[in-house]
């Protein structure tokens, strides 16, 4: 089962995360399926690709609770 979750990166207290779709069963610092955007929370900017992000709900991808917090405006 794929699920669209956040993958951490950059530096301490310094993180960055990226949007990515994985397997549930893969660590999340584990190879993606795709990436789907990028969220900066020190600068509180994110930029995620909404079209892709549905084609993978559509193929039965589940959002993480922390993604869907994510896109809400």
């Amino acid at each position: 089962m794929l699920k669209i979750r956040l993958s951490r990166l950059g530096k301490k207290k310094n993180p960055f995360y990226r949007v990515v779709v994985i397997d549930e069963k893969k660590k999340v610092t584990g190879k993606p399926a795709a990436t789907l955007g990028t969220w900066y929370p020190s600068k509180n900017k994110k930029n995620i690709d909404n079209k892709q992000l549905l084609d993978w709900v559509n193929k039965g991808a589940k959002v993480s609770p922390a993604v869907k917090e994510l896109l809400k405006p």
